[in-house]
């Protein structure tokens, strides 16, 4: 999946422009709609700026026929657009309803819903959160595709939508055109993800720090399904998370993060993955990865140094981890998203 994205912004397709060489996203607001999921492309994708402060992102919300929807925090949502936007668009979002699905199989979506989303232009960006992952599903838009939802739904989002590839481990699933995201604040690293797929690490960070939220969150859905509260005096894993995160160029072993912190092997990794959702080693890998595509961006550091500091050992290893992760080279990443000139 990450693959595929890579690949698409690397051949230049990945964002398209609008007015001023603005990406033009339309937020595809349906009646009921959760006001936060709606605020969310608007708050984060429209605080990303150019190196002189110019929005990337034109940002717009529209109803599937121009006319005020209601919201599910009691308050009516009056817009300036209707579905013309969507055609207009590179991207469209739709967040999630309380009044729409979840549905059940072959139910068809509503006329209105079906016939603005069919005014998008081939090859727009398609995204949904939360549960507005039924909506991309009615439409077919999910087909052979793999997506996510929430945890909560997956089962019978699975058994309503049989040709969809659910995957309800993760926060987000990216397959080039079409994104989905689980939760409602999944919603926002979904967003993140946009911008660092768009414009690279360097100005998904700087929105980052200006939502006060983290630029990359660890793990998946899995941390967050309802499980037994833990006893208030059980340790967790998150004192060893920050520890090795300050030593990522250094070959840790999953021994040493049990030692570190004071636990058997067996309950360090059962305790890791109940806290992170996902194994010590493919968040360690993770982690140097994008410390890596930090460094490719931000620095003129040669690949080799590069693979050091960020705990890939060489510049091979590193190689080999980016072309599997994220589909290019490490030379070719950094022609891409380098944010400062590399020396002669």
């Amino acid at each position: 999946m990450m693959r595929q994205d890579l690949a698409m912004t690397v051949n230049g397709s990945g964002s398209g422009s609008g007015s001023r060489g603005r990406h033009r996203v339309a937020v595809l607001a349906q009646e009921g709609v959760y006001a936060f999921e709606l605020s969310i492309p608007s708050r984060v994708l429209g605080n990303a700026e150019d190196t002189e402060g110019r929005p990337l992102y034109e940002v717009v919300v529209c109803t599937p026929d121009g006319s005020p929807v209601s919201s599910d925090a009691g308050f009516s949502v009056a817009v300036a657009h209707g579905p013309e936007a969507l055609a207009a668009a590179d991207t469209v979002i739709v967040p999630p309803t309380n009044r729409l699905g979840p549905f059940g199989q072959g139910d068809p979506l509503p006329p209105q819903t079906a016939a603005a989303l069919a005014r998008a232009r081939p090859g727009t960006r398609m995204v949904s959160i939360c549960t507005a992952s039924y909506v991309l599903a009615a439409a077919g838009l999910l087909d052979g595709r793999p997506a996510t939802t929430h945890w909560q739904v997956a089962r019978d989002f699975q058994h309503a939508f049989p040709r969809v590839k659910v995957d309800a481990d993760v926060l987000f699933v990216d397959d080039g055109d079409v994104l989905t995201a689980a939760g409602a604040a999944a919603g926002i690293d979904l967003c993140l993800h946009l911008i660092r797929r768009d414009h690279g690490a360097a100005v998904a960070n700087q929105v980052a720090r200006r939502c006060v939220v983290p630029p990359w969150r660890d793990g998946g859905q899995a941390q967050f399904i309802e499980r037994p509260v833990p006893e208030p005096t059980s340790a967790t894993t998150a004192a060893t998370r920050a520890w090795a995160l300050e030593r990522l160029q250094e070959p840790l072993t999953l021994d040493q993060l049990a030692t570190h912190a004071r636990m058997s092997l067996r309950t360090f990794t059962r305790r890791f993955r109940d806290e992170v959702g996902e194994t010590p080693g493919r968040w360690l890998t993770a982690q140097r990865l994008e410390l890596a595509r930090q460094l490719l961006e931000t620095s003129d550091l040669p690949v080799d140094l590069v693979a050091h500091r960020a705990g890939f050992g060489t510049a091979n290893s590193l190689r080999q981890h980016m072309r599997s992760m994220l589909g290019v080279s490490p030379v070719t990443y950094r022609r891409t998203f380098q944010t400062v000139p590399s020396c002669p």
